[in-house]
C-alpha cells in the first residue's frame, strides 16, 4: 500500500503540528487545559455556574445545596466521552456553544434540575460564554504549566548564583573584554528579569464580560427589568476571579489578553537572551556539558556534545513570540460590534503556551547538564590585565589628574596586557607613589565592585 492509499489517523507520527506530535510527551499538562476538550470544559463551567447565579439572583427557583454543589463542580467531572458527545452534536448544529447547551439540557433533564433546563444559557450570547472560557483556559494554562516551569528555572538559577556569586569572570561588552564581574552576578540579572515577569503573570487579573449581544443586557433587562443585571454580571465574573468589563461590544475588548500575552512575550525574550549567552559560554568552554553515555552529538563527529537544549529553547521561544506578535495585532481590531477573526485566532492560544512551555523545559534540561569550568573562567580573566584600566583612570580623575582617560587610552587601547606587563606599565605611569600603590592593589580577582553583594541582595528577596 502506498502512502497516498493509507488512512492517516492522528498520532504523534501523523500530527501536522510538532506540539501534538514530536513534543507532545513534554506538554501533557497543557493538553487537558488548552485543547478542544479544555475549551468545551471551560464553556460547561461557565454555563453551569451561570445557572447557579440565576438562582442566586432570584430568576430561577432556589437550588438545594446538593443541586448547587452539583452544578458548581460539574465541569471538574467532565470526561472525553462527554466532550465527544458535544463534538458530535456540533457536526449537526455547526455551532460550538449551542452544542454545549444541548448536551447540558440532556444531562440535566435526567436530574432534579429538569425543571430549569430552559434557563441554561438564558439571555446570553455565545460570546458571553466564550470570552470567559478563553480566559479561564489561558489563565489555567499559565498557572499550571508556564509559571511552574519558570519557577524550576529560577530554582536552578538560584542554586547556581549561590554557588558562583563570588567566582570572578571576565565581562564582555560588544563581545570585547570589559571589566571583571562574577558568574553569579551575571546569572542574577537573568533571574531577576524572569522573576519580575513571573510576579506580574501570577498577579495579573484578566477581564471578562457577561452582558448580551452587544454589551447592553438587552434581553436580560427586557425579560426581568426588576433585576439589576449589572450587579449580577459583576458578581458572576468576580466568582471566576476576573474583573468585569462594563464597556464592550459583543466581544470584551482584548487589551487584557494582549497585555497578558506581552508578559509571556517578555518572558520568552528573557529566556532566549539567556539561552544565547549560555550557548556562547559553552562555546568558549566556560561551561561544560554532561556527556551522557548513549547520546550521539553528531552523525560524523563522535566527540561532540552539542548545546541542543538551549538551541531548541531559542527556536521555540521565538516561535511563541512570533505567534504572540501576530495574534495581538489581530485581537486589537474588531469590525463594528463583532466579526469572527478573533474566534479562530484565539484557538491558537494553546499553541503559544505550548511553544513557550517547550522552550522553558528545554532550558530546564540544558541547565541540568552544565557545570561552570572555573579553571577556564579564571584563566580567561587573568589573561588580560588591561581590563583594570577603567579603575586606573577613575582613580586619577578622582585625584585631579589632568585628562587621565587619554593617558590610559594611549597606553592600553587595543592591547592585551599580561600581569607582568601590567606591573611594568604601572611603573611608567606619571603618578605619585601613593597613587601607584593604590593602582597596584587592583587585580582582576578583586576589582568586582558590589557584584557579590548584589547577588546576596537578590537571594534575600
Amino acid at each position: 500500500m502506498t502512502v497516498s492509499q493509507q488512512t492517516f489517523e492522528l498520532s504523534p507520527l501523523t500530527a501536522i503540528n510538532p506540539l501534538d506530535g514530536r513534543y507532545f510527551d513534554r506538554l501533557t499538562e497543557l493538553a487537558p487545559i488548552v485543547s478542544e476538550f479544555g475549551y468545551i470544559k471551560a464553556r460547561i463551567e461557565v454555563e453551569t455556574k451561570f445557572l447557579v447565579a440565576l438562582s442566586q439572583a432570584g430568576v430561577v427557583r432556589p437550588f438545594t445545596k446538593k443541586e448547587t454543589d452539583y452544578l458548581l463542580s460539574f465541569s471538574k467531572n467532565i470526561n472525553l466521552d462527554l466532550a465527544q458527545e458535544v463534538k458530535t452534536v456540533e457536526t449537526e448544529l455547526r455551532h460550538d456553544v449551542k452544542s454545549v447547551e444541548k448536551v447540558l439540557r440532556r444531562i440535566l433533564s435526567e436530574t432534579t434540575l429538569a425543571d430549569v433546563i430552559e434557563m441554561i444559557h438564558f439571555g446570553l450570547t455565545s460570546e458571553d460564554v466564550n470570552n470567559l472560557s478563553v480566559r479561564l483556559m489561558l489563565r489555567e494554562g499559565v498557572q499550571k504549566a508556564i509559571l511552574p516551569a519558570t519557577n524550576v528555572i529560577l530554582d536552578h538559577l538560584v542554586a547556581l548564583i549561590q554557588q558562583h556569586k563570588a567566582l570572578p569572570m571576565l565581562a564582555r561588552t560588544h563581545g570585547q573584554a570589559a571589566v571583571p564581574t562574577t558568574l553569579g552576578k551575571e546569572l542574577t540579572v537573568f533571574a531577576h528579569r524572569m522573576q519580575r515577569e513571573y510576579t506580574k503573570l501570577e498577579s495579573f487579573r484578566l477581564r471578562g464580560k457577561l452582558n448580551g449581544a452587544v454589551g447592553n443586557y438587552n434581553a436580560l433587562r427586557f425579560a426581568y427589568p426588576q433585576v439589576n443585571w449589572i450587579e449580577v454580571s459583576h458578581r458572576f465574573i468576580a466568582s471566576l476571579c476576573f474583573e468585569a468589563n462594563d464597556f464592550t461590544t459583543q466581544i470584551s475588548p482584548y487589551e487584557d489578553i494582549i497585555e497578558y500575552l506581552q508578559m509571556i512575550h517578555r518572558l520568552n525574550g528573557i529566556v532566549r537572551d539567556f539561552d544565547e549567552d549560555i550557548w556562547r559560554y559553552i562555546s568558549d568552554d566556560w561551561f561544560t556539558q554532561e556527556a551522557k553515555k548513549n547520546e550521539v552529538g553528531s552523525s560524523t563527529m563522535p566527540q561532540k556534545v552539542n548545546p541542543i537544549d538551549f538551541e531548541n529553547s531559542e527556536g521555540n521561544s521565538e516561535l511563541a513570540n512570533a505567534l504572540i506578535d501576530g495574534i495581538t495585532r489581530e485581537l486589537a481590531v474588531s469590525r463594528l460590534q463583532r466579526d469572527l477573526t478573533d474566534s479562530t485566532v484565539l484557538r491558537n492560544l494553546g499553541t503559544i503556551l505550548g511553544y513557550t512551555l517547550l522552550a522553558l523545559k528545554s532550558t530546564m534540561i540544558g541547565l541540568g547538564r552544565i557545570r561552570a569550568n572555573e579553571r577556564v573562567i579564571r584563566e580567561r580573566l587573568d589573561g588580560d590585565w588591561s581590563i583594570l584600566t577603567e579603575g586606573v583612570q577613575t582613580i586619577l580623575r578622582r585625584d585631579g589628574f589632568e585628562d587621565p582617560y587619554t593617558l590610559v587610552k594611549s597606553l592600553s587601547r587595543g592591547k592585551k596586557i599580561t600581569k607582568q606587563e601590567w606591573e611594568e606599565w604601572i611603573s611608567t605611569l606619571p603618578v605619585t607613589e601613593k597613587q601607584r600603590r593604590e593602582i597596584r592593589s587592583l587585580t582582576p580577582e578583586t576589582y568586582l565592585g558590589y557584584a557579590v553583594e548584589l547577588c546576596d541582595e537578590f537571594l534575600k528577596k
